[in-house]
Parts: structure tokens; sequence; C-alpha cells
């Protein structure tokens, strides 16, 4: 019989959150795959827990390597528990190459529910809920994430971020471009910790207050496109534009009549800009 590979939630910031059946399945794995191994060893002094199986580290840098040695583990009936520095494994942090292969093999995977920055972050923000999608981390390149932002003007889903806090305030100012500037947003930083701090207001007067610099874990949530025209109309931002519904699959027409759209601009205007 092949094993399980269990994905557990860990807290984001206070111990105190960790799901009852988290120490459980720590102490009663037959292998713990840790993004930081060091910090397993804290979280289980901070649970009062020892762990009986074997540890090895799984983060980016060795995720590929390491995942057919995870794998040889459950098809040979052991139980995989993959834990990362905070929250769910597999989003936005190492996991999904072990979950892909497991499925794969038919392995039985499961998960322990618990601490979501993510869903903490939209239950806080004050904006809409009943629809979301979460981007994870924008690109660090400028030219690449005003793309992917270009990309997401017409989203009218509440989006949600994950960022850097030395980035956050280039990723407001791109996102107040993109987006609109008087576009509705949150900021929360240090969720469940001791400096938590949420900051609501529009995109512009955010990316103004994260100038001063932004400390801890940043979680961004930004309030779906409502219809009205969410883009500058300067030609640097309509090119961006057009680019990103380009690179997510548009054709160049249809990104110019979106775009067009979007800025409230004949389509001429824009197709002008863009072969300018």
């Amino acid at each position: 019989m092949t094993g399980v590979l269990v994905l557990a939630a860990t807290p984001i910031g206070q111990a105190g959150d960790a799901p009852p059946r988290l120490a459980a399945e720590l102490s009663g794995a037959d292998v713990v795959a840790a993004e930081d191994t060091r910090r397993l060893k804290r979280l289980c002094a901070d649970l009062g827990i020892a762990l009986s199986g074997r540890v090895v580290s799984y983060f980016e840098g060795n995720e590929q390597a390491r995942t057919p040695v995870l794998l040889e583990a459950l098809l040979a009936g052991e139980r995989v528990v993959l834990v990362t520095d905070a929250g769910m494994p597999s989003v936005s942090d190492p996991g999904y190459r072990l979950v892909a292969a497991a499925v794969e093999h038919d392995v039985r995977v499961t998960a322990v529910p618990g601490p979501s920055a993510v869903l903490a972050a939209l239950a806080v923000s004050g904006l809409p809920v009943d629809r979301f999608c979460f981007e994870g981390f924008l690109p660090r390149k400028a030219g690449e994430r005003g793309r992917r932002l270009a990309a997401l003007a017409g989203e009218e889903r509440t989006m949600v971020f994950f960022e850097a806090p030395h980035r956050t305030e280039a990723a407001l100012a791109a996102m107040a471009e993109a987006l609109g500037e008087d576009r509705p947003a949150a900021v929360c930083r240090e969720l469940t910790k001791t400096h938590e701090e949420v900051r609501r207001g529009p995109l512009a007067e955010l990316a103004a207050w994260a100038a001063d610099g932004v400390r801890g874990e940043v979680t961004i949530v930004v309030e779906g496109s409502t219809g009205a025209p969410a883009l500058g109309t300067d030609p640097g931002t309509l090119r961006a534009a057009v680019a990103g519904l380009e690179a997510s699959g548009s054709t160049r027409k249809e990104a110019i009549a979106e775009v067009a759209k979007r800025a409230g601009l004949p389509k001429r205007e824009v197709y002008d800009v863009v072969h300018r």
C-alpha cells in the first residue's frame, strides 16, 4: 500500500493558532518535510511535541531534486507531512511539485486546514469577499509587473497579492497606475502578530503611506473593477495594458479594443499609440 501525503497548515503568526491536528500529524509522521527545519524545531517546541520521524528540508532551492526522494517514501507506504514557514503548503510556497507527483502515482493527498494569510486579509480588508482571486507575488521587474497588472485592470473579483516589504511601495504605485489611483485597497501587515496593522484607502494614498517604509509580512487586497474606466491615458500605460492582455492570450485587435474601452478612448487612438 502507498503512504499518505499530508499538507499541514502552520501558524502565520501566533503558535496558538495552530490547528489541533497539527501536533498529532507532526509527532506521528514517518517523514516531516519542512521549508525551514529551524522554524520547524521552534514550532515543535511551542506545541510541546517531539518528532519521531525523519526530518528533511524541502524549500525552493531543492524542491525539484527532493521531490523524487519524498515520492519514493510515499510509494513505500510512509506518511509524509509537509509544512512551510507559514500557512498552507503549495500556496506561494513549496509543495505543488510533490502534490502533482503524488497524484500522478495515485498516492492519497490530504490536508490539515488552518491559518491562511489570504483568507485572513480578505476577512479584515472591508472589501467584497463573495468572489476573489489570489495572484501571489507580482514580478520583480517593473515592466513585467506593469504588464501583469494591466492584464488585471478589468478583473471584477477582489484580488489578493503577497508582497515583500521592500517592494510594497513600488507595487502599490504600479497598481495605482494600472488599476486607477482611486481603486479601494487594503494593506495587511504582520497579520495575527504583535504589530498587526491594516491600512485601508485608495491605492495612491496607500502608495504614499508606503513611501516611508514597510516592515514585516505584507498582504495586499484590491477591490475588483466596477466597470468604470480604470486606465490612465498616457501612452506608456496604454501600451503596457495592450501588452499585458496579449501576454494573457488576447489577439492584438482584441487587446486594443479592451484597453480602449477601459480607458474611455476610441480604438483608433489606442491603435496609433501602440503602433507609433
